[in-house]
């Protein structure tokens, strides 16, 4: 089927953004294909599009399942059939969604990496007619990644069993030994990256120094009209700055991963259809969506890597109108960058240490426990056994990055049911207890597929259905569920555990040192690389973006807070490149006062040079020492 006649059918477009047909045809051809495309470039429709055009499934490797949920009910709005295997699911879900895969005409199976390595997996994966396999986020697959899984490592085994199937590796951030590692990793037949600049011209990069950040924020958003979103580390400071917002006028709320469900859903909604203009979030919020008119992200704390500062300013400007990503700085932010990198990186004894009261918590043997989910409260464990959260939660993500566990994101599991017995079976029980007969008949007359597979449910709408309340509603469906007429799946909002491994004894538990140190240092780097961008005052914050993801050809913006400062200069780039120049090259050889070093200069007029030196002086890059010479500040 024609890939453009697929475009207009499925999503309304009638042409492909740049760069995207020349993936999509790649991938047609059968070439294992690694696209970079920056947040918002739309990197779905890459794989989404040629998957369309093949016979065929294509599986989707994803790490968050609210991002796999966001995609496949994005899919099935469309009139595509998707589905999703993710943690909380029991084994006959998996097993029922699986067979579907192969004898139906489902078109795309979601799949966490962790889920690959399981035997009903790929037991099943065989049978399937696969199409593509598509990795997004696959930065994760590198070790020099911001967000390395190793679970990742497992995907490229999928070679194994389906050499001639090509890969398609998406990502919005990757540095050049990143990019080289993805490929690498997943065993590409020949490297073939396809790169779009992560240059984004209507976006207007800012790094303002700020004691009073509360005051600057409401500064910014007055002056900014429009949507916005405000980031910070902590869930108590969403609650805080929104509620400061609200008092000065600015319709605001908060989001963060503690919050039930339907209180999500809600502040999402309000936000995505302006009737709340700025959402204040831990970093949470915005993977998966797409609003296009947002004309601010501001964020209040240094981000722990410029990966994740891209992605989260990426987030404005996506209809391409003018945008602000504003980073607001004090002199403390650096030592709290610096304790955060010290604490996410426990004592080995202390995660191991995690790792035995886990244990202990769900009462697991040695020697059990693989591949099992359990629900996750990580307030009610760190009361119990006296650890404070965050040591806690970068014990577990330690012990993730090891592969023992995977523990997933927040997410919303909705109540499941599916009719066990058959439609004479059911029928008899309800001629025989007919004050049950209303309540199945209601419920058949609401979903659809029962018999064939689990099928979400809405107690609460079931018992406005039937005049009565959701209490007895569910009451109903565990005694249907104990007679084995029905399972019945309750829903769950908490984070999932599920043990990547069998339960071992605490001395078989081996983190290895050399591992923990390379990870400190790949962390150490980012941090350095983000201090780096926040305190420069001379370069170009756009410049500084770019290079950082490789790219060769950059110049500056003209309109971050650099590029502005030095655009009222009244010089060219080209002017101000020649005084500078030689400034460095002169007063490395030797320290000058100002006028012998005006003299010095070359091809330029001195009024023009005056105003060079008197800027970077100011942004210290020249400083005056003790005999009042000129140097170059190193």
């Amino acid at each position: 089927m024609d890939i453009h006649k697929i475009l207009l059918k499925h999503w309304g477009f009638s042409a492909f953004r740049p760069l995207q047909e020349d993936i999509i045809n790649a991938t047609i051809s059968g070439k294992d294909t690694l696209a970079l495309l920056p947040t918002g470039g739309g990197k779905s429709i890459c794989f989404q599009v040629p998957a369309m055009a093949m016979d065929g499934i294509c599986i989707v490797v994803s790490p968050l399942i609210a991002l796999m949920k966001d995609q496949v009910e994005n899919l099935v709005k469309r009139n595509i059939k998707a589905v999703a295997i993710y943690s909380g699911m029991t084994k006959r879900e998996i097993d029922i969604t699986l067979d579907n895969c192969i004898y139906s005409d489902i078109k795309f199976l979601y799949i966490s990496p962790e889920r690959i390595e399981t035997e009903i997996f790929k037991a099943r994966f065989e049978k399937m007619n696969v199409n593509l396999i598509a990795v997004d986020e696959s930065h994760c697959v590198s070790q020099w990644g911001y967000d390395f899984r190793p679970s990742y490592l497992n995907i490229a085994k999928l070679r194994e069993q389906k050499p001639n199937i090509p890969f398609i590796a998406l990502t919005a951030t990757a540095t050049p030994e990143v990019v080289i590692d993805i490929q690498k990793q997943l065993k590409f037949k020949e490297e073939h990256v396809l790169q779009k600049s992560f240059e984004r011209k209507n976006l207007a990069y800012a790094v303002l120094h700020e004691e009073d950040k509360q005051g600057r924020l409401l500064k910014i958003l007055n002056s900014v009209k429009g949507t916005s979103v405000v980031y910070v580390r902590s869930r108590k400071r969403t609650k805080e700055i929104a509620s400061f917002l609200l008092k000065n006028g600015i319709s605001a709320d908060y989001y963060h991963a503690g919050l039930s469900n339907e209180e999500r859903n809600k502040k999402q909604s309000n936000w995505i259809n302006d009737i709340t203009r700025v959402i204040v979030s831990t970093n949470a919020f915005g993977m998966g969506i797409d609003k296009p008119n947002v004309r601010s992200v501001v964020h209040m704390d240094l981000p722990d890597s410029i990966e994740a500062y891209f992605q989260e300013a990426g987030r404005a400007g996506r209809d391409e109108q003018k945008a602000y990503a504003v980073l607001l700085v004090e002199n403390a932010d650096r030592q709290d960058l610096e304790q955060r990198i010290v604490s996410s990186f426990p004592k080995i004894e202390t995660i191991k240490q995690v790792y035995q009261a886990l244990a202990n918590y769900y009462q697991i043997p040695i020697g059990s426990a693989f591949n099992e989910t359990y629900s996750f409260n990580i307030i009610e464990f760190s009361n119990q056994y006296n650890l404070p959260i965050y040591t806690v939660f970068n014990c577990l993500k330690f012990l993730e990055k090891e592969g023992y566990l995977h523990l997933s994101e927040t997410t919303h599991n909705p109540s499941r049911i599916k009719f066990e017995g058959t439609k004479d079976d059911l029928y008899i029980f309800q001629v025989k207890t007919p004050k049950y007969d209303i309540f199945i008949k209601t419920i058949l007359r609401s979903y659809a597929g029962l018999f064939e597979n689990f099928v979400k449910i809405d107690e609460f709408e079931l018992a406005k259905r039937l005049k009565t309340t959701k209490d007895k509603v569910v009451e109903m469906l565990h005694y249907l569920h104990g007679l084995e007429l029905i399972s019945y799946l309750e829903q769950t909002n908490e984070p999932q555990l599920t043990y990547l491994t069998e339960r071992l004894a605490i001395e078989n538990v081996r983190i290895s040192p050399q591992h923990y140190h390379d990870r400190k240092e790949i962390a150490v780097k980012k941090m350095e690389s983000v201090i780096y961008y926040s305190s420069a005052k001379h370069k170009c914050r756009s410049e500084i973006l770019l290079k950082y993801f490789g790219e060769k050809e950059v110049y500056r913006c003209g309109v971050c807070d650099v590029c502005l400062e030095r655009n009222k200069l009244e010089l060219s780039d080209i002017e101000f490149s020649t005084v500078s120049n030689q400034v460095k090259k002169i007063l490395h050889e030797e320290h000058l006062p100002l006028t012998q070093l005006v003299n010095k200069i070359e091809g330029v007029r001195d009024d023009k040079i005056i105003k060079v030196i008197q800027w970077l002086m100011e942004n210290e890059k020249l400083i005056t020492n003790s005999d009042n010479l000129l140097e170059w500040r190193k």
